[in-house]
């Protein structure tokens, strides 16, 4: 049961960590949610937005981020 509690406080940590870092890249200017290829609809009374390119780019980064770490554990 302890291996489950660190590995909720990892977790929680990686999840702060992440809020930071897009807190802090919304205010240095990276138009995360919009790059060229994210749908955005403007209706009449709604907005709806699909960060289709903004998907990718996070899924590939994170995708070497983690294979990085996985590499550099063994």
């Amino acid at each position: 049961m302890t291996d489950l509690g660190k590995w909720l406080v990892v977790l929680g940590a990686f999840v702060v960590l992440v809020g930071l870092l897009i807190m802090f890249l919304g205010k240095s200017g990276v138009p995360l949610g919009r790059l060229p290829g994210d749908i955005v609809y403007r209706g009449k009374d709604t907005t709806v937005y699909f960060p289709l390119v903004t998907s990718i780019v996070l899924s590939v980064v994170l995708s070497l981020v983690l294979y990085l770490v996985s590499r550099f554990r063994h």
